[in-house]
């Protein structure tokens, strides 16, 4: 099992358990999770107080997730924001040739119309710095 770490009252502490899934489980068997981090303030002060979530039965194909980055960037550009710092873990999804292709055109789309915002994805390093002092 995986190590996890949670916040939990000393009376009533949290539990994971490992559940094996059943062929005839009409639930999906698994559960994706997009969220975002709004960010407000200015760059030397910012203030990280908001998060929107959005969870998909089964699995994060390319079409949700160009739908989440287009709804972050209409978002974003409400709240006057030019630029989208993204930072994203290695997930396949993530660098999937649409999610590439819809990133290059509606960041070709905002420098060409003058307004709107430009993400700039970052991917996480395969393996973190830290997984030498909190080993598996």
């Amino acid at each position: 099992m995986p190590r996890t770490r949670g916040w939990q009252a000393s009376d009533d502490p949290v539990r994971l358990v490992e559940q094996t899934w059943q062929k005839a489980d009409p639930d999906a068997k698994a559960l994706a999770c997009y969220g975002v981090l709004w960010q407000r303030g200015s760059l030397k002060a910012p203030i990280g107080d908001q998060m929107s979530l959005r969870f998909v039965d089964g699995r994060p194909v390319s079409d949700i997730t160009t739908q989440f980055l287009d709804w972050c960037c209409t978002e974003l550009e409400h709240q006057g924001k030019t630029a989208w710092l993204l930072i994203w873990d290695n997930a396949s999804w993530h660098d999937r040739k649409v999610v590439r292709t819809w990133i290059r055109a509606q960041n070709q789309h905002v420098k060409s119309e003058g307004k709107g915002v430009r993400l700039l994805p970052l991917f996480l390093p395969k393996q973190s710095r830290l997984s030498q002092f909190y080993p598996a």
